[in-house]
């Protein structure tokens, strides 16, 4: 049954505590911009703002849309799964231009509550279409994380010495799976006798929240050999980044430069450029180029890559990012294609 502005409403209220302040978290109105007149909303993913990966990320984007741009932004994060439907319809309802929800685990709700407000334009990040008619007011923005997450195995396959190299996923998911195929290829491309170490944090979006989880399946891991770690777990992965350091091995962020996050212990980090395909959506909204339908960012867009220079990267051998580099290049011209689905 669809959610009405009343019982939004009420939900959203219920939330205070969890939010950023909306109805309203409204950014200061005393930014300017040739879009002053635009008004964006942004529901949040599992993990929130904070997150220092995917969530914040996002929130670059849309902060960069109301600094450069002047738009009038609002931000909500919401507690549950039952609120994600409610804050969408919520913003919809006030009539917002634009409505980006943060995170695969959105497009069931971003469908339904777009087919019920066709004059509001939505985004959503990690889109999944669940048929092939996308809804005519619906962009959903993708990326080839298998090609970002294949620089990274590179690396990892170049710098590890037990020739043992670790995995984490958060939820065993197909999109999360294009993580963990991109980072094997680019292991067994440069390191085709390197064992790839594999352990996923459960079936439910909890599993993108769960450190102590992360930290023991890492911990695991490292037992087993590994010394070099890549996550794709969201806030799961600072486990990750504790078990590395605790137990003298590197990691490898993902989505955002997590450098920060344990330095001398993330050796750099897959990036995720959410924060350019939110600004750019924006953007598109508001001078008239916003088009329906599914949108790729890769290597070749710059959507994705790693942290490969500057003082986050300095662990890494100049000789492996010139051969990480060449690798970059092929696959940017299609002369090395990424499996996006496990074997």
């Amino acid at each position: 049954m669809p959610v009405t502005l009343a019982q939004a409403t009420i939900a959203l209220g219920l939330l205070a505590a969890a939010t950023l302040g909306l109805p309203g978290a409204r950014a200061s109105s005393t930014a300017t911009g040739p879009l002053t007149a635009l008004r964006v909303g942004l529901v949040f993913d599992v993990g929130g703002r904070g997150d220092k990966s995917f969530n914040d990320a996002a929130y670059l984007g849309i902060e960069r849309a109301r600094n450069e741009l002047g738009v009038e932004v609002f931000v909500l994060e919401p507690s549950g799964s039952e609120d994600r439907e409610a804050a969408l319809r919520l913003f919809a309802a006030r009539g917002l231009d634009l409505v980006i929800g943060v995170g695969f685990i959105f497009s069931a709700d971003v469908n339904a509550v777009a087919r019920d407000f066709a004059a509001v334009k939505f985004a959503c990040v990690d889109y999944m279409p669940f048929s092939a008619e996308i809804p005519p007011n619906v962009l959903g923005l993708g990326f080839r994380e298998e090609e970002g997450s294949f620089l990274v195995g590179a690396v990892a396959g170049l710098v590890t010495k037990s020739r043992h190299v670790g995995f984490v996923g958060g939820m065993d998911i197909p999109l999360i799976h294009r993580f963990e195929a991109g980072y094997k290829r680019g292991v067994a491309e440069v390191c085709p006798s390197c064992e790839v170490h594999v352990g996923y944090a459960g079936t439910t979006p909890d599993a993108f929240r769960d450190p102590a989880k992360g930290k023991a399946i890492a911990i695991g891991e490292i037992q087993a050999g590994a010394d070099v770690l890549y996550h794709a777990s969201g806030t799961t992965g600072h486990g990750v980044f504790e078990a590395a350091r605790d137990m003298g091995a590197k990691a490898i962020g993902v989505d955002s430069d997590q450098h920060d996050e344990m330095p001398g212990t993330v050796l750099t980090s897959m990036t995720k450029r959410v924060d350019v395909a939110v600004f750019d959506t924006i953007a598109a909204v508001g001078d008239g180029r916003f088009r329906p339908g599914m949108r790729s960012f890769g290597v070749k867009e710059d959507g994705v890559g790693y942290v490969s220079d500057g003082p986050h990267a300095e662990g890494i051998p100049a000789a492996v990012r010139e051969r990480v580099a060449e690798l970059r290049e092929q696959v940017a011209r299609g002369v090395i294609v990424i499996p996006t689905t496990l074997r």
